[in-house]
């Protein structure tokens, strides 16, 4: 059995098969016959989410493109296909995604499945996009969900973690293809708190990254502009400096606390403007590990300033900075965003240092202050917690054991959360 690893090489397993059908036929026959079963896509899940000893699958190859409706609202698009894949073909049939978050290696479905978002104050999350699923269930049958048909299994399928079935197609709301305004620039972190609301009406897009022992943050900020012919900059950031900052840290932490001011200097100003599933996302190449928490809006600036505090009275050499969205709600079932608008604080670190027990730490933090995790990234939430944030949690797993009884969907991860309870 050959190892899998997830992208950030802290997630592994040897799965009994891998494979990569090509047809539904082909996909039936491999869910009829598997004990157990994840589906993966780029692995960008920080959690186990994929992680098994039966098949692990790709649908990357699975047959069948792109189908719109008569106005070219919505679309049914494959769901094994790759984020950069798929907004590519539908910017080639003028048409866009409402929304990306800032990587696009990812499946459609584990995007979707997983709750990943972009940022934006009335925009929600991937998963808010969803308004139908072809979904192969544990005996291989196909069934369709939507709000009018199988209403149940579509509101637990819009956030499922893949524990319902297997995801061939989605389909998902789209807009007339759009160019975006990117705007960097570097600012002293208390003005950015201080104009943070009005920047947040202003703008379809406004987030930044602020480096614990740093002065100034990156700010950025997107709006639909015409647009201005190729885009010559594929990517927001240069992170040649950043990547040399990070390896010496990993060999003498003490240094991150000095070094760390340098990275974001004064004066920072760019711009750039293209297609918006061009602009979107950036190739980030400098691998890292993740925890993200989705805060209520109004505690959000507490727990960004409660979490750098403690990292510099500890001195601790967290080298990557923390990353700071805003997202609206919704009423998925298992969404982090179904209490109320939220802002996001994603705390990162790189591969090639300790961060476990400083995210436990940090995640305490965030949980005090109302916070749930993002599924896909490191949080160590027990049944309990989750019965505790999440009150349509049992409900949702009453549909998950009605179209998966024997579990076949589940693994070592979410069994304990999702599974029966022990006895």
């Amino acid at each position: 059995m050959a190892e899998w690893k997830n992208w950030s090489g802290s997630v592994s397993a040897r799965p009994a098969q891998v494979a990569k059908p090509k047809t539904e036929d082909e996909l039936a026959r491999i869910v009829r016959e598997a004990r157990k079963l994840r589906v993966v896509g780029a692995g960008h899940s920080f959690m186990p989410l994929c992680a098994t000893d039966g098949a692990l699958l790709s649908l990357a190859e699975l047959e069948g493109g792109i189908e719109f409706n008569a106005d070219k609202s919505r679309v049914w698009a494959p769901a094994g296909a790759s984020l950069a894949d798929l907004t590519a073909a539908l910017w080639a049939q003028g048409v866009s995604l409402i929304n990306q978050g800032d990587v696009n290696p990812q499946a459609l479905a584990g995007a979707i499945s997983t709750g990943t978002h972009g940022t934006g104050r009335e925009l929600g999350s991937l998963s808010t996009a969803a308004r139908a699923f072809r979904l192969m269930l544990a005996d291989g049958s196909i069934v369709t969900c939507s709000e009018t048909e199988n209403p149940d299994l579509f509101q637990a399928q819009r956030l499922s973690l893949g524990m319902l079935g297997v995801a061939t197609r989605i389909e998902i709301d789209v807009l007339p293809a759009y160019h975006l305004e990117e705007k960097l620039e570097s600012h002293p972190f208390d003005w950015v708190a201080e104009n943070w609301d009005e920047m947040a009406a202003s703008n379809r897009h406004v987030e930044f990254f602020v480096f614990p022992y740093g002065k100034n943050v990156v700010l950025k900020r997107l709006n639909p502009v015409p647009g201005e012919g190729p885009l010559a900059q594929k990517n927001d950031m240069d992170e040649s400096a950043f990547r040399m900052v990070c390896d010496v840290c990993s060999v003498a932490p003490f240094l991150t606390s000095m070094l760390q001011p340098a990275i974001v200097p004064p004066g920072v100003r760019q711009r750039r403007v293209g297609p918006a599933y061009q602009i979107f996302p950036s190739d980030r190449t400098v691998r890292f590990e993740e925890m993200e928490y989705e805060i209520p809006r109004e505690a959000g600036w507490a727990a960004l300033r409660e979490v750098i505090a403690w990292i510099k009275k500890r001195n601790l050499p967290v080298t990557f900075p923390f990353e700071f969205r805003i997202i609206a709600a919704d009423d998925i079932w298992l969404s982090p965003f179904n209490a109320g608008p939220c802002v996001s604080i994603s705390m990162h670190q790189y591969a090639k240092m300790k961060w476990r027990e400083m995210f436990a730490e940090a995640e305490q933090i965030f949980r005090a202050h109302g916070g749930r995790p993002h599924w896909a990234k490191r949080h160590t939430l027990n049944r309990a917690d989750v019965d505790a944030l999440y009150p349509q949690a049992q409900r949702f797993r009453d549909v998950r054991a009605a179209y998966d009884p024997s579990g076949k969907f589940l693994n070592a991860h979410l069994a304990p959360l999702f599974g029966p309870e022990p006895a």
